[in-house]
């Protein structure tokens, strides 16, 4: 038996397993001459062997290191000479690494502990790790990877590695790289803040730091390893930065001068800023080319014209069309951003959006109002009355309900090559 299929296919069972806290089935029994063989190949990738458990913090970042790498075991009570000690009290042992599990890392570990006795009374304790949730980081937003017997912080380039793998759903809540509290727009955010003076329990202290980590949860560390999340840089980053920071966060709105992308192109535009500034930009680059309606106006019939007419739409479902694209998208993916185009008969928002894990299909629930939200956070924040934007249409069914009553015609809802694509047609 290899070491690597070892460590994948069999679990340790015990005396008294974390079926107590996370398990409803037994486990296979796995014999101790497998452990024994599993420890003399001693410390490697998948394996990390401890004495005792003494620091929690420690322990901690060898456990994101193992789930970020391949997964693997930690064994408590062994000797790095491969002699087994065993440990004084597993069961305490036990319980403090399902807390470690549980608060000191994120997204939480789902962890399986076993404790394993000898015919000498020595008890020993194994953690198997399984990274299914990865990137893991520590509570101070730190990521760890292993390399061999040594653990390590994984670089930028590792980092981006494993966003292109992984499900975008906790995406928004990443630190960013090189951002600091100086990258954040102060009057964005003290306006905010000032919304809830008079309903919040506690003073708002307005210390950036503490009110975007402490009261947002949109920060990691303190002091010079203060971090914003991409949530935080993206809802109250100063405009410059965000683009700097987050370059794919910007949005290509193009106007046509036809029906399909394969006519001249009258005027393109890359929109840069945080997402007030965005929702913002995008509204007034349609306005330049289309006229907007609260309700649906009476048109006197004209002449025909050689010169197509300004298409009407209805404003309500162009600002929830927006809202929708900016926060909804998959930062996740490198290779696709917001486009907005506008043709002669009718607006396409497209929206980065991969397949893997959009199930069902956003084509078909996201009509019925059945939701699968990429960033809970950006769409809580954004939405709220707060954050002082006009929204339109409450809802992606009523906004489609909306936009085929105004023009008569049903918009276009696809989701191809991990964009979503929703085409708006104008009167």
């Amino acid at each position: 038996m290899t070491r690597k299929k070892f460590r994948h296919s069999e679990r340790l069972t015990s005396d008294r397993s974390l079926q107590e806290y996370f398990l409803t089935q037994p486990l296979p029994q796995t014999s101790r001459t497998e452990l024994l063989r599993l420890i003399r190949g001693g410390e490697d990738t998948y394996l990390e062997l401890k004495v005792k458990l003494s620091n929690p913090e420690r322990i901690a970042q060898e456990i994101v290191a193992i789930a970020n790498t391949a997964g693997g075991f930690l064994i408590f009570g062994v000797t790095d000479q491969l002699r087994i000690e065993g440990v004084d009290y597993p069961e305490d042992v036990v319980e403090e690494l399902a807390r470690i599990c549980r608060e000191e890392i994120i997204p939480p570990l789902v962890p399986f502990l076993d404790i394993i006795s000898f015919d000498n009374g020595r008890r020993i304790v194994v953690l198997e790790i399984q990274g299914k949730r990865r990137p893991y980081r520590t509570k101070d937003g730190r990521f760890f990877l292993r390399i061999g017997a040594e653990k390590r912080e994984a670089t930028r380039e590792e980092l981006s590695g494993f966003l292109e793998e992984i499900r975008p759903l906790g995406y928004e809540n990443l630190p960013v790289p090189g951002a600091t509290r100086n990258d954040i727009d102060d009057a964005l955010l003290w306006s905010f803040a000032r919304a809830f003076e008079d309903i919040s329990e506690e003073k708002i202290s307005y210390d950036t730091e503490d009110f975007l980590k402490r009261d947002l949860l949109l920060a990691t560390g303190s002091g010079e390893d203060f971090t914003p999340t991409v949530a935080a840089i993206l809802l109250f980053g100063k405009n410059q930065r965000v683009a700097e920071l987050l370059p794919r966060s910007s949005v290509h709105a193009i106007r046509y001068s036809g029906n399909t992308t394969n006519v001249p192109i009258v005027e393109k535009s890359e929109l840069k800023g945080n997402l007030f500034t965005l929702f913002e930009a995008s509204l007034n680059f349609i306005k330049k080319y289309c006229d907007l309606w609260h309700e649906k106006p009476k048109f006197i019939k004209r002449a025909e014209s050689p010169i197509p007419a300004r298409q009407n739409y209805s404003e309500p479902v162009i600002r929830e069309a927006i809202t929708n694209a900016l926060i909804h998208r998959d930062l996740a993916l490198k290779d696709s951003q917001t486009r907005i185009l506008i043709f002669d008969d009718s607006i396409e928002i497209i929206n980065p959006r991969r397949h893997n894990g959009f199930i069902p299909f956003a084509s078909k629930a996201i009509c019925y109002g059945i939701t699968q939200r990429l960033n809970p956070q950006i769409a809580t924040i954004f939405t709220s009355s707060a954050y002082d934007v006009k929204l339109g249409i409450k809802g992606f069914p009523a906004m489609l309900r909306e936009a085929r009553i105004f023009s008569g015609r049903k918009p276009e809802i696809s989701l191809i090559n991990d964009e979503f694509h929703v085409k708006i047609y104008g009167i």
